[in-house]
């Protein structure tokens, strides 16, 4: 944001619709890459805002410190040290005292160093001469973490290179919810109704049933990748992909038990990246754990839909796991919630109301209780929207589809009640 973006701001009353078109643009910012980034402030305020970008998922892979002092703290740190990628570096000197102090930092800077500063001068002739003299970009304090991050992300993504794909997570509150059968019927719904491509990934290694949804049976899958980190490249993933539909190509889970899957942390997070670069859609079906490496995939998600059935369990799952990730993901909306195997005959249930108001959210779409209908799809190896394209779970589980990868959004929770699926949804 330069000096003329932030004074339009200030003439400019931001309502209720800018407010979240601007969530909205920050959301869309893609993961930065491995970078070092050195901060120097001399106010409480940006120290502030640059400790929640530390803590922000996008900036996962950035080592980010963050010193106190500005220009010339910069130089006299950096004159027997190499400089970092980026240096953010905050001034409350005109800009007579800033040009010179930037030319002792320059004398000890690294020529491929970046730099960008904040100032609190509003001034075009100033930010003209800094852009001059090879600053990246000025911005006029206050800053938020959206500019921060933005400014990073404009200067190290390169905007010639394809776009990372959106990564979207299902999880159940609970097992046998339905959540794997909601992710795979999801992606298939993306691939058909988008003609877009759209890459599955069966992450329950031990009991995953992506494999026989779709009625194939690939010899490769998702557990070579896993195990061989060394190898993943888009050749590699070429081969362990199983084809699915025209559209739409799945890396299958072995489900066997002929040895234990345990992982560390980051295990799947290079799968997630290659992944991501070479699909503009990847769904992931997560199975109902809690360990470092699931926690990590769910943060790295652009989107996370969690599945639950109407009891009382549930509640308290999808409670702690909505508390949980609000806090792990504080600059990403709320997971989106489907109540799953509603209206089942002889099971007492809480009502959609009682359960989501808790929650303080409407839920994403409600699906009744119909085995006939998802049994057959199952034992033939069809999608819902294949073997009764009518129904109205079809219908919802497109309408999910097209939240899910921002075609239609989700209305605002209303005081009274809760509205119809249709009410929910806007077509944009």
């Amino acid at each position: 944001m330069t000096n003329l973006d932030y004074e339009l701001q200030q003439e400019t009353p931001v309502d209720e619709a800018d407010a979240s078109s601007a969530r909205g643009d920050f959301e869309r910012i893609r993961p930065l890459p491995r970078v070092s980034v050195h901060a120097f402030v001399e106010t409480e305020g940006l120290a502030k805002t640059m400790e929640r970008c530390s803590q922000d998922r996008r900036m996962a892979k950035v080592n980010l410190r963050i010193n106190s002092g500005g220009v010339s703290a910069a130089a006299n740190m950096f004159a027997g040290s190499p400089t970092p990628n980026l240096l953010i570096l905050e001034t409350r000197a005109d800009g007579p005292t800033l040009m010179a102090d930037l030319g002792e930092l320059a004398a000890v800077c690294d020529p491929d160093t970046r730099v960008v500063v904040v100032g609190h001068v509003n001034d075009v002739s100033l930010y003209r001469e800094l852009v001059r003299n090879g600053v990246s970009e000025y911005i006029v304090a206050p800053v938020s973490m959206a500019d921060v991050i933005g400014v990073i992300s404009t200067i190290f993504v390169d905007p010639d290179a394809a776009p990372l794909g959106r990564s979207i997570a299902f999880v159940g509150a609970k097992g046998g919810v339905g959540s794997s059968t909601l992710a795979h019927n999801c992606a298939w719904s993306i691939s058909s109704l988008f003609s877009s491509e759209v890459i599955l990934a069966d992450l329950d290694l031990a009991f995953g049933t992506a494999n026989l949804n779709f009625d194939t049976d690939p010899t490769q899958g998702i557990a070579e990748a896993v195990y061989s980190p060394d190898r993943l490249d888009e050749v590699f993933l070429d081969r362990l992909l199983a084809k699915c539909s025209e559209h739409l190509s799945m890396l299958a889970a072995p489900s066997m038990l002929d040895r234990t899957y345990d992982f560390s942390g980051d295990a799947f997070l290079p799968i997630l990246d290659i992944i991501q670069r070479n699909a503009p859609v990847s769904v992931l079906d997560v199975p109902h754990i809690w360990n470092e490496w699931t926690r990590k995939v769910l943060c790295a998600s652009d989107e996370i839909i969690i599945t639950a059935t109407p009891d009382l369990a549930n509640l308290r799952n999808t409670k702690n796991l909505f508390d949980t990730l609000r806090k792990l993901r504080p600059n990403d909306h709320a997971p989106l919630l489907v109540l799953n195997q509603v209206g089942m005959a002889k099971r007492p249930e809480i009502s959609p109301e009682a359960f989501c108001d808790p929650l303080e959210i409407d839920p994403l779409a409600i699906i009744p209780f119909d085995a006939p209908l998802f049994g057959e799809a199952a034992n033939t190896g069809l999608m819902i929207a294949e073997s009764s394209a009518k129904s109205p779970i079809a219908e919802s589980l497109s309408q999910i589809a097209h939240v899910v990868t921002g075609r239609a959004e989700v209305k605002k929770r209303k005081k009274a009640g809760l509205s119809s699926l249709m009410g929910l949804l806007g077509r944009k």
